[in-house]
């Protein structure tokens, strides 16, 4: 009868049993007669002991990272994180690593002190230790969980192209693309195609990259990123579009402490309990900054916060109200998008603040075919260059709102990371497009 193949964190449970097991070679400690290698897949680590000759000569010729096929007998071991270990009776060698590692990723002080170019610079190797890899489930998971929240308040999902004829902001920050002879850009967002979906499906969502050709050099910044949107129609106003998001928050913070304990284990991190999320006006926040925080404001441009202003104003609502996370709402026109509903010189717009860190804004759209034309032309735009995205106001659209949430900020706020780059697979920034 041939071994059950499993993975490492079945192990445990087939204590005396003969099982295969396929992975890469994560460590190796070698003890005269005796040799202890760890195997890594991509459930986890086993140790397995190896204690036959000929077996002990292959791995001589073993490098980290080589791949193998281990089969043997599992044995209970109260000391190993699983409870259990391997004892090898065959082992079967796929790939042989070419040599010793550019950089160590099986020890996590090792992995701790390299710097970030490094750690970039060789990504598809970095990315196979287990707390960086563990990263990146964490984001399947909040994906997955925001895609399930959304379908089951009635949300369809779909997919807008990312070559387009203009931008969503009016031409700023966009990456030109020859199409065929023709200028077109890289999408900055869907919300056009958000907007126009609403008229078609009511409540639409997507997960995509958007690209923003933004010179900014920061740890916050990156160039093509993950958006995570929706898009609501029929509603009364922006706090319908809030009190949606702080359910979606719970439910996938709430998901990810269920499925991804042993991730947020190893990486210090635990979801927030959200029970509320204050709301604050911008002028309000200003307030509180500058006369009780000491904060100064930025004076060009129009009134906003800083990244130093978003994280005093975090802080001090985790210190009154246990919470660190804050609406701003209601920007004013000048420094929200043309089809921000206005409210007087203000909009109907907000930010959500996460542990000092933006990662969502949204807000209520204009939905009068009329009063678009007008905020479009009040920029200095021609109402023409936006005649597809315009056609479906003209047609009747209802009140609708929604927002963008960015999935590697959002990653990066929930695991205290130093960089949004550690949280893109492979990043993109001003200075880098590859690997």
């Amino acid at each position: 009868m041939e071994p059950e193949s499993i993975r490492t964190s079945e192990a445990h449970q087939y204590i005396g049993k003969q099982v295969r097991l396929h992975g890469h070679v994560h460590a190796i400690r070698k003890l005269g007669n005796l040799a202890f290698l760890v195997l890594r897949d991509a459930k986890g680590l086993l140790q397995i002991v190896v204690d036959q000759q000929d077996q002990l000569a292959v791995i001589e010729e073993l490098g980290l990272e080589s791949t193998i096929i281990a089969t043997g007998e599992v044995k209970a071991q109260n000391k190993a994180s699983n409870g259990a270990e391997l004892l090898l009776s065959q082992l079967q060698v796929l790939s042989l690593s070419a040599g010793p590692l550019p950089v160590e990723i099986n020890k996590e002080s090792k992995l701790e002190s390299l710097s970030l170019s490094a750690m970039l610079d060789y990504r598809p190797l970095t990315l196979r230790a287990p707390a960086v890899r563990a990263i990146f489930k964490l984001e399947t998971e909040i994906c997955r969980a925001f895609r399930e929240f959304l379908t089951k308040e009635s949300f369809v999902e779909i997919h807008s192209p990312k070559i387009v004829a203009t931008g969503t902001e009016g031409g700023a920050q966009l990456f030109t693309v020859d199409y065929f002879g023709r200028k077109a850009y890289l999408a900055q967002s869907p919300q056009f195609y958000k907007q126009m979906m609403v008229g078609v499906f009511e409540r639409v969502f997507e997960i995509g990259p958007v690209y923003r050709a933004e010179e900014h050099e920061t740890s916050r910044h990156l160039n093509e990123y993950i958006s995570m949107d929706y898009e609501m129609g029929f509603i009364e106003s922006e706090q319908d579009v809030i009190n949606l998001e702080v359910r979606l928050l719970q439910h996938i913070f709430a998901h990810l402490q269920e499925v991804c304990t042993a991730e947020l284990s190893l990486l210090g991190a635990q979801a927030p309990v959200i029970k509320h999320i204050p709301q604050i006006t911008l002028a309000e926040a200003f307030v509180i900054l500058t006369e009780k925080l000491g904060w100064k404001p930025q004076s060009n441009g129009a009134p906003d916060l800083d990244p130093e202003g978003e994280r005093l104003l975090c802080q001090h609502f985790l210190e009154t109200e246990a919470c660190d996370l804050v609406f701003v709402t209601r920007y004013p026109r000048e420094s929200r998008p043309f089809y921000a509903m206005p409210l007087n010189e203000l909009t109907r717009s907000f930010d959500l603040l996460f542990r000092g860190l933006e990662v969502t804004t949204g807000g209520q759209r204009i939905h009068s075919h009329e009063e678009l034309v007008h905020s479009i032309k009040s920029r200095g735009m021609e109402p023409e260059a936006f005649n597809d995205y315009l056609q479906c106001f003209r047609y009747g659209m209802p009140p609708h709102g929604g927002l963008a949430i960015g999935l590697e900020r959002l990653t990066k706020q929930l695991l205290n990371l130093s960089n949004v780059r550690l949280a893109s697979l492979f990043p993109r920034d001003r200075n880098r497009v590859s690997p």
